[in-house]
């Protein structure tokens, strides 16, 4: 006898339905969002208002480093909340001296400056790299194509991605696009208005591609000769995603010399908060009080509460020993991606990246998704949504892997398995 699936209560359709009205009527329709009202979230799962459950593995785009409904994060919260939750400033708080201790001891000698996202980190070194040309003139900061460095003016400015640019142009002046791990290119686009080079370890908007030790070991070695400052994008690749504490500690393990490098800036977000708002930007020691009073502020940077729960975050890491667990888990994760990429070349073409931070690229022209005027990420994503597993697009053909720090082995192997069932289908 045929089985018949219940329809769903009329309550779940219609809280699906309203939800979607308030946001027609009340949101700016700036996101292209999926069919998906979420309700809740427990670990690496997360629920939609029908019930149906799904395996997070983009964890709100490398956000939740705890994964959802932490309750180390909520006990910080409600300790932190008893206590005091905002001062501005102007007054000293005991968790944000802690938490720029943290930062320093794992990255180097330096000082910290806290914002509330990577986009206001990124507005931060560009003030810095402002300052430190000043006197002489000296303005410009080259980037590279395909960066990300968030939606403000200079933000998009600094992107080297065109789509994010149209119309919102005139651009603000100071910075122009390079090729990414092209040393060479590097060189030839300094000039005498160029005071610093600003990169990603790990362009992640860019389709998950890592610097080359090479060319981190050279743009130090260039930026130290031209007297330029050397910047650093960690906010999607850092904070143990690859399986250090930021990128360019794992890309130049064991590399002769990759010990002693160091940014001159840093940016860091998203995984530093594990979904409560903070950004933080590093700079190095010889520069750290280039920002003096009155040249940079925020009003919700560095709250207390916010602190708290960053300065919670780095203490579960340390004690479930995350940063392995990302590198080893990563690591065999790719390693499945590879497999399939040799298995199905018609449907994947590459895998790549570091840790918890992976991409896998299609390949070109899928029969399946020849009908539909959507980007084969896209309908790859939607794909994986109907099996119960979220991932995140990248540009046309790439899907980035960005689960939680604590994504368990059969959670890990279970989104292998939805991924390959998939791929299978398409092949």
């Amino acid at each position: 006898m045929k089985e018949i699936v219940p329809a769903p209560p009329a309550i779940v359709r219609n809280d699906y339905e309203s939800i979607r009205e308030l946001f027609a009527k009340n949101v700016v329709p700036s996101y292209g969002r999926f069919e998906i009202v979420l309700s809740h979230g427990a670990g690496s799962y997360l629920f939609d208002v029908t019930g149906k459950r799904y395996l997070d593995l983009g964890s709100g785009i490398a956000v939740c480093s705890l994964g959802h409904a932490s309750p180390a994060i909520t006990e910080a919260l409600v300790e932190q909340s008893k206590k005091l939750i905002h001062v501005s400033n102007l007054y000293f708080t005991e968790p944000q001296g802690r938490l720029a201790a943290e930062i320093v001891k794992r990255i180097g000698a330096g000082k910290c400056f806290f914002a509330n996202s990577g986009a206001e980190a990124n507005e931060g070194l560009f003030k810095l790299a402002r300052k430190f040309g000043h006197a002489e003139g000296r303005f410009e900061i080259l980037t590279a194509t395909n960066s990300f460095h968030g939606r403000t003016l200079a933000g998009i400015a600094a992107t080297g991605q065109d789509k994010v640019k149209k119309g919102f142009e005139p651009m603000m002046p100071g910075f122009r696009h390079i090729p990414y791990n092209d040393l060479a290119a590097a060189r030839a686009a300094i000039s005498p208005a160029t005071v610093a080079i600003m990169i990603e370890g790990v362009q992640g908007e860019g389709g998950v591609t890592p610097a080359t030790p090479e060319y981190l070991l050279g743009l130090r070695a260039l930026c130290d000769e031209k007297k330029l400052l050397l910047l650093m994008d960690g906010v999607q690749c850092g904070h143990y995603r690859t399986g250090r504490f930021q990128s360019f500690q794992r890309i130049l393990e064991g590399v002769p010399g990759g010990e002693k490098f160091l940014p001159d800036g840093l940016s860091m977000a998203k995984s530093l908060g594990g979904g409560f708002p903070i950004g933080a930007f590093w700079v190095r020691s010889p520069y750290q009080d280039l920002l003096g009073p009155g040249t940079h502020a925020t009003t919700f940077g560095g709250t207390p509460l916010a602190c708290a729960v960053a300065l919670k975050i780095f203490s579960v890491i340390e004690s479930e020993r995350l940063e392995e667990q990302a590198r080893k888990l990563g690591d065999w994760m790719k390693k499945e991606l590879e497999r399939l990429v040799q298995t199905y070349p018609t449907v994947v073409k590459n895998a790549r990246g570091l840790g918890f931070m992976l991409g896998l690229e299609l390949a070109e022209n899928i029969p399946a998704f020849a009908a539909s005027d959507k980007s084969a990420a896209l309908q790859f994503v939607n794909r994986l949504h109907e099996a119960g597993v979220m991932t995140i697009p990248a540009g046309t053909h790439v899907i980035r892997l960005l689960p939680a720090l604590n994504l368990k082995p059969q959670e890990a192997a279970e989104g292998i398995a939805a991924i390959e069932a998939l791929v299978k289908l398409l092949a």
